[in-house]
C-alpha cells in the first residue's frame, strides 16, 4: 500500500524533512530506495529502548499514530511525553516526528475483554471445545448461533465459572453487521473481540488484548484491527494483511450487510492496527468460489467478486 507522498516531519532539532513515499494503511514514511531490511533492524532496535526518539537521519519516519502501531509488533505500548504529543496522537498524521516513552504490554494496565463467537448450529460443538484455550485472557464468552431466535442461556462447562459461557441464537438473515451487533450486545465487559467459527486466535495473541484495550482508551480509540491470514485448503493466501477490526468498544456498531466494518463517529483516527499477532482463517476453495457470488447477491456492488481470485492465489512476500 505504498503511495506517493507530500507529507513531511519536523524533528526535535527543528529539521523539516519531506518523504516521497507513505503507506496508505499505517502511515509509515519512506525515502526513495529505502532498504526494508535496514529499516526493520533500525526500528527494532529503537523500539527496544525505554524511550523512542525519531532519528532524523533514518530512511523512514513515523508520527505518533504510526509509532503506536509499530510498537505493538514487539508487544510494546507508547505513552506521549507531553500535551502536544497527546494532541498529535489523536490527530494523525501530524507533522511532529514521533517521540514517546515505551513500555511492555505484558504486565501493563488492562481492561477486561469479552470473547464473542459467531457460528452455525453444526459448528457449535467445535466452537465450545476451543474456548478452553482462551481462558488465560478472558472470563466472558458469548456465542451467537445462526438459528431460530433464542435468548442467551448459560452453559456449564468444566473449568469455567458459572455463567461465563452463554449461548444465544438469531437468524443471520443475510445481514452480517446486524449479527455482529447482536453478538456485541451480549458482552459483559466494555470491550469484545469477535471471531467466526472458521477463525482461530493464538492464546498468546489474545493475552495482550486487555492491555491493548487500555492503551486504546488512553487516546480515545474505540476499535483495534488485527491482520488476518487466510488459508485456502491449507495454503496461505495472497490476501494479506486483510485487517479485521474485531476488537471494539461494545458501544461501537457495525455497518454493511457484507464485509461489515465498525462505524466510528470520529472516523479512522479512532482506530489503530496491532501487529503482535494474527487471526488465522481457514477456508475451502469451494467456499471461496461461492462466497463472493453470495455476498454480491446480498449487497449488490459490495460483494468484491475480484477477491475470490486473490484468495486463491498463494501468498507472495
Amino acid at each position: 500500500m505504498l503511495t506517493p507522498s507530500v507529507r513531511h516531519l519536523i524533528f526535535m532539532d527543528g529539521q523539516r524533512r519531506a518523504f516521497p513515499i507513505a503507506c496508505a494503511s499505517c502511515g509509515v514514511l519512506l525515502e526513495q530506495g529505502a532498504e526494508a531490511a535496514f529499516c526493520r533492524a533500525h526500528l527494532t532496535e529503537a523500539l527496544a529502548a525505554r524511550t523512542f526518539v525519531s532519528d532524523p537521519q533514518a530512511p523512514y519516519g513515523l508520527d505518533l499514530y504510526t509509532l503506536r502501531i509499530a510498537a505493538t509488533r514487539p508487544g510494546r505500548g507508547i505513552r506521549p511525553r507531553d500535551a502536544e504529543d497527546r494532541v498529535a496522537l489523536r490527530h494523525p498524521h501530524a507533522e511532529r516526528a514521533a517521540r514517546a516513552d515505551l513500555y511492555d504490554l505484558n504486565g501493563a494496565e488492562t481492561r477486561p475483554v469479552s470473547l464473542g463467537l459467531l457460528c452455525r448450529p453444526f459448528e457449535l460443538d467445535a466452537v465450545m471445545a476451543g474456548l478452553q484455550a482462551q481462558v488465560g485472557w478472558t472470563d466472558d464468552f458469548a456465542i451467537l448461533v445462526d438459528a431460530e431466535a433464542a435468548l442467551p442461556e448459560a452453559v456449564a462447562l468444566p473449568g469455567f465459572p458459572k455463567g461465563a459461557v452463554r449461548v444465544a441464537a438469531r437468524p443471520l438473515g443475510g445481514d452480517f453487521a446486524a449479527q455482529r451487533n447482536a453478538l456485541q450486545a451480549l458482552a459483559r465487559h466494555p470491550w469484545m473481540l469477535q471471531l467466526d467459527a472458521d477463525e482461530r486466535l493464538d492464546p498468546a495473541t489474545g493475552g495482550l488484548l486487555p492491555a491493548l484495550a487500555a492503551l486504546a482508551e488512553a487516546s480515545a480509540v474505540r476499535s483495534i484491527g488485527l491482520a488476518r491470514r487466510n488459508h485456502v485448503d491449507s495454503v496461505l493466501s495472497d490476501v494479506f494483511p486483510d485487517v479485521q477490526y474485531r476488537l471494539n468498544r461494545t458501544g461501537v456498531a457495525y455497518v454493511g450487510r457484507v464485509h461489515e466494518r465498525p462505524l466510528l463517529a470520529g472516523g479512522w483516527p479512532e482506530s489503530f492496527i496491532t501487529l503482535h499477532g494474527t487471526i488465522e482463517h481457514h477456508l475451502s476453495r469451494a467456499h471461496v468460489e461461492a462466497r463472493s457470488r453470495r455476498y454480491e447477491a446480498l449487497d449488490p456492488g459490495r460483494g468484491r467478486p475480484e477477491e475470490a481470485e486473490a484468495l486463491l492465489r498463494p501468498y507472495r512476500d
